[in-house]
This record gives structure tokens, sequence and C-alpha cells, in this order.
């Protein structure tokens, strides 16, 4: 997969930590993600029901680090609204409704020649990160709507798994774990690797570079493989040539 100009991506697995607010805990990659070129972010909402508390707590949280936010939802014209944005951040919610609004919109297209052609940087938080990969087979979501596809916005050629949760080795709780649950996603053919993004983790993309920012480890899952931990700063360039 080639990208004719660097893709910018800051991948967060949520949104909030226990105890902290609406993405205090990735303030200091965002202000080094945006930095002083970025003036005016586009917020995409779609994944949560309440568009516009959702787009109130965002801009509020944008504004304290120096950054207006406009919400794609209060537009009358969402494609225009992509085509003009100098920045984009995609929230959390439900993985199966952003996806759904995206193509019902027709705005997957026009985010990838943004991000992808016209080098603005992208931020997704939970959902949001989902969708910036290959597909949304290994989101945590129930599919509350049903979009016309799971093929995602494929801005890397993996699959990422946010809040990757380890087990309790103190419940009794009999399902399957997280980790048991990605491995049967390998068992299918041709599927792609799964990085685990405990929550506080998150990974930033430049160009061919991944590196995992945070402040937890991460778990990577390869088809056939044991899987893998990795300490914050870990290099995962490696991904971004996967087929």
């Amino acid at each position: 997969m080639a990208f004719p100009i660097p893709r910018r991506l800051l991948l967060v697995s949520n949104s909030r930590l226990h105890g902290e607010g609406y993405l205090a805990h990735c303030e200091e990659q965002m202000r080094s993600f945006f930095g002083g070129k970025v003036n005016r972010v586009l917020f995409i909402p779609y994944a949560l029901h309440d568009q516009d508390a959702y787009a109130k707590t965002a801009r509020e949280k944008f504004e304290s680090l120096g950054y207006e936010l406009d919400s794609i939802h209060e537009s009358s014209d969402p494609v225009e609204a992509v085509r003009k944005s100098e920045a984009i951040f995609v929230g959390g919610g439900n993985t199966f409704r952003l996806l759904k609004i995206l193509y019902d919109l027709n705005l997957i297209p026009e985010i990838r020649k943004r991000v992808l052609h016209a080098g603005i940087p992208y931020m997704g938080s939970s959902a949001g990160t989902n969708v910036a990969t290959i597909s949304i087979s290994t989101t945590n979501d129930m599919p509350i709507v049903f979009p016309p596809s799971l093929e995602a916005l494929g801005f890397v050629p993996f699959n990422i798994n946010p809040h990757y949760l380890d087990p309790d080795v103190n419940s009794t709780h009999m399902g399957e774990t997280r980790e048991e649950r990605i491995l049967q996603y390998h068992e299918e053919p041709d599927t792609p690797p799964v990085l685990g993004l405990r929550e506080g983790s998150m990974l930033l993309v430049e160009g061919n570079k991944a590196t995992l920012l945070g402040r937890n480890k991460a778990r990577l899952f390869l088809r056939g493989q044991t899987p893998t931990e990795h300490e914050p700063g870990a290099d995962f360039s490696f991904l971004l040539t996967s087929s």
C-alpha cells in the first residue's frame, strides 16, 4: 500500500482514563501532533446519538488547547466540510453507527483524499481509531446498525482493538477473553495483524513510521504466532508494510 505523501495519524485507544477528563491523558501528544499550523479541526461525532452534546464536549477540549473546532453534523454540506478541513478528529462511541453514517453521507472517499493525498492530520479515538484501519472487524461494539461493508478507511494495513483488556485472574466469568476473541478472528484465512491498544496508549503514524505512545503497553497479534507485548516507544513501522 503506497501513499503519495506522508500519512499523519494519531490513533488513540480511549477518550477518557479513570479519574481524568476528556482526552486529558493525551493532551501533550495532541499539541505535538496538530502543532502550530492547524487552526481549526473538523470533528466527526457520528459514533454517538447526541451529537450536539458530543460536539460541545470536544469543542471545549480543543479550544482549551488553542484550536477551533467545527462539528461536521452542524454543516449543511458534510462533503464540502471534509474537503475544506485542515485536520480531522473522529470521536468514539459505536463503531457500526459511525461507519454506516460515513458510508451514507459518501464521506469515506473524501476523508481518504484529505488524509492520504492532502496530508492533513487525522486523529481518532476508540471508534475513530477503529475506522482508520482496514476494517472494523475487531471492534468491541455491538452491531446496532449495519453499514454496507465492514471495510473502513484503510489508512493502515492492519486492525486495532481499542480498550484492549487483560483477563482478570480473580474473575469467575467463563466467557471468552479479549485475547481469545482476537485469536478466533485469526482462525479465518487472510486476516491482518491486530494491535491491542490498552487504555492510555496510542499509535502515532507519520509516513512509514509508526510508534507506540502513551502510558501502557500494547499487545500484538499476528496470525499463526504467539501474541507479543510491546512497551511505549516501540517501533511498529513493520506493520505498515503488512499485506
